[in-house]
């Protein structure tokens, strides 16, 4: 048996469940939950966001723990390795888009909370493909959200092939933008963060960005028309999508990776005079998220967390409703 926690209707509290996970499955691995990051995709879960969740709902998906069962397939991983899982849980393996190394995309996979039980319990079960080893260097306790927040603002650097010399701007310097902001440079990358909260300009400039532009203001977005490579957007509000584009050069890219419900609204000519593009991407494979971390132990780079027990979850979401967080929840597990 498996305890966890898991809320049983729309919004509800959580309370202490037990499962049984039944047999593992060959290509399976059980992980025993040492913490999992609280990212705003478990609130929108909870919430119903995105459709209708099914319930009990055990949220959880930026997982780093250790190996205590194998599946009789696993050969590559062992007992007591110290292993991080995130969004994706399974894939099917064999078709034309994981045979490609795009395994985050393909059509069968299967989120790790969406349809079965996920992080914030004592112990999680996923496919041994998707149970990433955890670096020597790398801060295991704070690793969590590079599982989810990380990857997701990662992998679209790789993907798109950001350059050392590519001049690149984040929306948003939240859970996500914090990590983007890291990683654009240590690329080597000049940075700059879009903000519409002043006081975390200092912050900013502490994770690595080199300039500051006031996304609330009109004129601030008009003075960087014609500046900008790529552009990553990780909030999921609607914004002046328009001033974004006018403020990429000729081949740039405005990418998002934040959830935004309504539709964006994109002229054809913002995209034709200069051959502009707009994209999004979900989290990356294994190979990304592997390479990603070994990023993260040559470069120091670790997400900035708050650390709470996992008893304490109800706590810990309405902490995230109110925003408060900077920039990440990492609920420890403390079942006895």
């Amino acid at each position: 048996m498996i305890r966890a926690w898991a809320a049983q209707e729309k919004a509800g509290a959580f309370s202490e469940i037990s499962y049984d996970p039944g047999e593992i499955r060959a290509d399976e691995v059980e992980i025993a939950v040492e913490a999992c990051g609280l990212c705003h995709s478990d609130l929108s879960l909870l919430d119903e966001e995105w459709g209708e969740t099914p319930f009990p709902l055990v949220p959880g998906h930026e997982v780093v723990g250790t190996i205590r069962a194998l599946g009789k397939g696993v050969r590559h991983l062992e007992v007591g390795q110290r292993v991080g899982v995130g969004w994706l849980a399974r894939s099917c393996l064999t078709c034309n888009t994981c045979m490609s190394g795009d395994h985050n995309l393909c059509a069968s996979a299967q989120g790790i909370a969406v349809g079965r039980f996920g992080g914030f319990g004592e112990a999680v079960r996923v496919q041994a493909a998707w149970a990433v080893p955890l670096p020597d260097g790398l801060d295991a306790r704070a690793a969590g959200p590079l599982f989810c927040g990380g990857i997701t603002v990662f992998a679209p650097i790789v993907a798109f092939n950001v350059k050392p010399t590519d001049r690149v701007g984040v929306i948003g310097i939240g859970g996500l933008g914090h990590l983007a902001l890291q990683f654009l440079n240590a690329w080597g990358c000049e940075v700059t963060a879009f903000t519409s909260t002043g006081a975390k300009a200092d912050e900013a400039r502490k994770f690595g960005a080199h300039r500051i532009v006031d996304s609330r203001s009109k004129e601030a977005l008009k003075a960087e028309a014609g500046r900008y490579d790529f552009i990553l957007s990780t909030v999921a509000v609607p914004l002046d999508w328009k001033r974004y584009m006018a403020a990429l050069a000729p081949k740039g890219r405005l990418h998002t990776v934040g959830a935004v419900s309504e539709p964006l609204e994109i002229p054809a000519f913002s995209l034709i005079g200069g051959q502009k593009s707009v994209s999004g991407s979900p989290v990356g494979s294994p190979a990304v998220m592997a390479q990603m971390l070994e990023f993260c132990a040559r470069h120091q780079i670790n997400p900035q967390v708050e650390y709470m027990p996992m008893s304490q979850i109800d706590e810990a979401f309405q902490r995230l409703r109110d925003g408060k967080p900077r920039y990440r929840i990492v609920l420890e597990n403390d079942f006895t």
